[in-house]
Formats: C-alpha cells, structure tokens, sequence
C-alpha cells in the first residue's frame, strides 16, 4: 500500500509555502509536496499523493483543464480544489470534472483541515483486501447517486433538485468515474456494493 502524501499544486509561492507550513505541522507523518505549476507536478517521479489541493488559475494547463492529467496519472487520488475562484458555476463544474471538494482560499484553516482529515480518515478505514475503494463523494453527487439509484432521469433529477439537466450530466460523469464504471446500472450496482445506497 502507497504512502499517504499530500501534493499542492498552485503558482502563488507565499501562498504555497504558508499551506505547506500549516499541513507539516497538523500532518507531521504525511509527507508534503508542492508545485507551481500542473507540468512541474507531472513530473515528479517518486510521489504518489493520496490527495492533490489544486489552484484553478495555474501558469500553462489550468487546473480544470489539466483533472483530466492529474487523475490519469494518480487514479486514487483525492483531488481538492482550492481557489479564489469559488462562484457556483465553477464549484459545480469542479466536482463535475472529479474535484471531492472545494476550498475558497477565503475560507478559515481549520475547514481545510477539516476537509482534509475526513478525506485522510475515509482512505485508511477502506480494507485493503476488499477489493472495493469506496469513493469519496460530496453531498451533492451522493443526492445525485441517490435519486440515480431510483431509475430517475437526469431531468427528472434535475427538477427535483434544481439543477440544470447539464450540470446534472456532469454529476453523473462524476460519480461514473468515481465509481470506475461507464453506464449508470453498473453504477448503481458498484454503490450498493458499497453501501452508498439501498
């Protein structure tokens, strides 16, 4: 089983270096990695990060842009977005895309501590002899999974939650990736395995 370490990708090094000051000292056995930019990250050879705290606005590829790479590259990862860019539409598009959370950089330290040790805890108590990892979902792709796992469509789930049918699409490519499967029966039937749902 991999080490657990934690790889922050954002290009504003005070920023950087203040995140990495404060996950040191709550984490003392996790080691940290940090980048500036998505193609420096990539090639970092000898580390396989249990979660990624990712800046949107990143020199080059973006991070939006570059989930796609991050998640082909460490498919166990747990990627955290962490930005100044916290409007709706760019938080739904982010846990679309894969992102297990948001962080505003407005928000307080103890939320991305927070955060990240629910994400910590959810990786370690999974059975390495299980066979199942059992994704880590945000409240709104479990409701998403929920009302899936009833035989509802995308706009039917749409209008009972308020979404658009196209950001509920992108919920449901979400939870099909996270779950590791590529039609929404094989997804019901990986979260009943799981216990995500009844």
């Amino acid at each position: 089983m991999a080490q657990e370490a934690i790889l922050i990708i954002d290009d504003h090094a005070l920023f950087r270096s203040g995140i990495v000051s404060m996950l040191s000292t709550a984490f003392d056995r996790i080691p940290i990695f940090d980048s500036a930019s998505l193609h420096e990250a990539l090639a970092l050879v000898a580390v396989v990060p249990t979660i990624i705290l990712l800046d949107i606005q990143l020199p080059g590829i973006g991070g939006l842009e570059g989930m796609g790479l991050l998640q082909r590259r460490w498919p166990a990862a747990r990627i955290v977005i962490v930005s100044a860019l916290d409007q709706p539409d760019t938080v739904d598009t982010a846990v679309a895309q894969g992102a297990c959370a948001f962080l505003s950089k407005a928000d307080r330290p103890d939320r991305m501590m927070t955060v990240l040790r629910e994400i910590l805890h959810r990786s370690a108590v999974v059975p390495p002899a299980a066979g199942l990892v059992c994704p880590s979902l945000t409240p709104r792709q479990a409701e998403v999974l929920g009302l899936v796992g009833r035989g509802l469509s995308n706009k039917v789930i749409g209008r009972r939650l308020g979404l658009s049918e196209h950001t509920v699409r992108g919920h449901v490519q979400g939870l099909l990736s996270a779950l590791g499967v590529t039609r929404r029966a094989e997804a019901v039937f990986k979260a009943q395995q799981l216990g995500l749902i009844r």
